[in-house]
């Protein structure tokens, strides 16, 4: 099992800046890449952003690319999303989630979830 724990999110102004942190623990070594997905109200959860563990090797959706980075720490087992140019449609759940296979961009290619946590960005 690998548990994954979300934690920085909370209400920014638009075209301002939030930093989401993903703690990972319990049988990490499984685990082959990290990724964000978001789901707001009403909409179905969408892929954000993932990274591989071993080699870094990014992946971002086209609707966050150029705002949104994603970074890791594998001596810390911490997964980062650096959110900039926050806009009111980057509002919704951001969750973490850990997959042990090589494909990433689907919610069904990955393994173990967080609970998420709430971002809100207000116009």
């Amino acid at each position: 099992q690998v548990q994954l724990v979300e934690s920085g999110g909370g209400l920014v102004q638009a075209g301002g800046s939030l930093r989401l942190s993903c703690a990972a623990s319990g049988r990490t070594f499984s685990v082959s890449a990290m990724g964000w997905f978001r789901q707001a109200s009403g909409k179905e959860r969408e892929f954000v952003a993932a990274i591989t563990w071993s080699s870094g090797s990014t992946f971002y959706a086209d609707f966050v690319k150029g705002r949104f980075t994603i970074a890791r720490d594998n001596s810390k087992n911490m997964v980062y999303l650096q959110m900039s140019s926050l806009k009111p449609e980057d509002t919704a759940v951001y969750y973490c989630a850990a997959a042990r296979g090589a494909l990433l961009l689907t919610s069904s290619d990955y393994n173990y979830w967080g609970l998420g946590t709430q971002v809100t960005v207000s116009s």
